[in-house]
């Protein structure tokens, strides 16, 4: 049985391991995986493990799984100026079903208990309103819109930027 870091009521945040990077280039390269709104990096293993050795202490990738291990989706943290952002995907079969909610729980209960951070951010393309019901039922707000922020899906898209402040988190959750 692997270790689990982040435990869960329905799932597990667990560190993705060097072995397991095919795995995510697998999922990461699915333009279904990621939908619609998500840019599509199409990497080899190569340039995965490339990226998976440069990561800073501060950056972490995890898979999101259910308690019997299947792996749901995957979530990412990492330093921006002043915070950390945070990004999130599941597998469309597993969408709706209070996951994702329940991952960003975990992750910025992790980050609020285990950083001396002021906020947590993550920015969310403007159509993506699944995702943004996921960000306000966890306590973020949103502060506003980030013009032709990035290009996805051969065009520019704006995006909005969600964040949740250390008093406005208070207590943890999970």
């Amino acid at each position: 049985m692997r270790w689990k870091l982040l435990e869960g009521k329905n799932i597990n945040l667990r560190i993705v391991e060097k072995n397991e990077l095919p795995t995510l280039a697998e999922l990461c390269n699915n333009p279904e995986y990621l939908g619609q709104y998500i840019w599509l990096p199409q990497q080899s293993i190569a340039e995965w493990e490339k990226r998976y050795d440069n990561l800073t202490p501060d950056t972490k990738w995890f898979f999101i799984e259910k308690k019997d291990g299947t792996k749901i989706g995957t979530m990412f943290h990492w330093p921006v100026e002043n915070a950390v952002e945070i990004g999130y995907v599941l597998v469309p079969n597993e969408r709706q079903k209070g996951y994702c909610t329940e991952a960003v729980k975990i992750i910025v209960d992790y980050l609020f208990l285990s950083k001396n951070i002021v906020r947590i951010q993550s920015p969310t393309d403007t159509k993506n309103v699944a995702s943004q019901r996921v960000l306000l039922k966890v306590g973020f707000k949103k502060e506003g819109t980030i013009r032709k922020s990035g290009f996805t899906r051969g065009e520019w898209r704006d995006r909005c930027l969600f964040s949740i402040l250390r008093e406005e988190w208070k207590e943890q959750k999970h």
